[in-house]
């Protein structure tokens, strides 16, 4: 129970530091957003390409794990989107930002912290295989369908309207070029690398600060039974979907199912209120996020405790 706690302690203790942080006025607002924004702009794209350039292909690419993590999202967002367009018989907007809620981690500001303590190294490799998944697909996908009941286009160009804006996403862009770099054996120069991995060490507890930071200010605003179903699903039954799947493909590194598993058990992603404010449901993803968020601490540590010492 300590070594456990010994992870996802120190995690939640910086996202405390960043909360109190801003509600005692030591950090304003606009100032975490800055900070949100470094993280997402320069030290994240700097972990993925220093880690991914160094990374031999094969091990980067690994489709097992590719299939479990998009597998246990789409199976997710399917079940949140058939239980409000056909059971709640609400509108598909909702639907899509409930979907989305619910299979949308925070993998790069949470998730990949806890999963460094418990792999290693191995856990870059495994936040740009889970990123793809979540920007590539579960994302777009999401908003093409909040979209689509209100676009001249029908879902198809809003599909293509939210994969043309990832073309300037630096994380995606960072992966592109750290497979790139892996595929034709060559090595970032020193200087860079030096740069690269000055920017990465401050990653995880940057963006941890932020993280909580971001929640501060945060209302709780109605419909607490839907935002409560978003962070039951988010937080218990995407990991249980993704160990599923896990379990009937064929076995790769032990490491890197933990890896899917933990990520996929990570809260909602702290931008989702922001996707949702479009459709005009940021009270309710605001809640859906301080949910998830500060339930995830007790789901994340009785996770780990389940799948056993690591």
């Amino acid at each position: 129970m300590l070594q456990i706690l010994l992870v996802t302690g120190p995690i939640y203790l910086l996202i405390a530091l960043g909360y109190v942080s801003v509600r005692q006025g030591w950090v304003d607002k606009g100032g975490v957003r800055v900070l949100g924004r470094f993280v997402a702009m320069f030290c994240v794209p700097a972990l993925l390409l220093r880690s991914l350039s160094r990374q031999p292909l094969g091990q980067t690419l690994d489709m097992v794990y590719l299939a479990a993590y998009a597998g246990g999202a789409l199976l997710v967002a399917g079940l949140m989107l058939f239980y409000v367009l056909r059971v709640t018989r609400r509108p598909l907007p909702l639907a899509a930002m409930m979907a989305l809620g619910s299979s949308m981690p925070n993998s790069a500001f949470i998730g990949y912290p806890v999963v460094l303590q418990l792999i290693g190294p191995l856990a870059a490799p495994a936040l740009a295989l889970s990123m793809l998944v979540e920007n590539l697909l579960i994302m777009p996908l999401c908003l093409a369908l909040a979209d689509s009941s209100g676009s001249a286009g029908g879902w198809r160009e809003a599909l293509r309207r939210s994969l043309s804006g990832l073309v300037r996403n630096p994380m995606i862009l960072a992966i592109a070029a750290g497979v790139a770099l892996a595929a034709l054996g060559w090595h970032v120069p020193p200087v860079v690398d030096k740069a690269l991995e000055m920017l990465a060490a401050v990653a995880s507890p940057v963006a941890l600060f932020a993280v909580g930071g971001t929640l501060f200010g945060q209302k709780a605003g109605g419909m607490l039974r839907d935002a409560l179903q978003m962070a039951s699903a988010k937080l218990l039954l995407q990991p249980l979907a993704v160990l599923l799947i896990l379990w009937l493909l064929p076995a790769t590194d032990p490491s890197l199912h933990l890896a899917a598993v933990v990520f996929a058990a990570m809260p909602t992603a702290a931008i989702f209120p922001v996707l949702a404010q479009r459709y005009q449901h940021e009270g309710l993803s605001a809640t859906a996020l301080l949910m998830a968020t500060g339930f995830s601490f007790v789901t994340i540590t009785l996770l780990l405790m389940a799948l056993g010492p690591h």
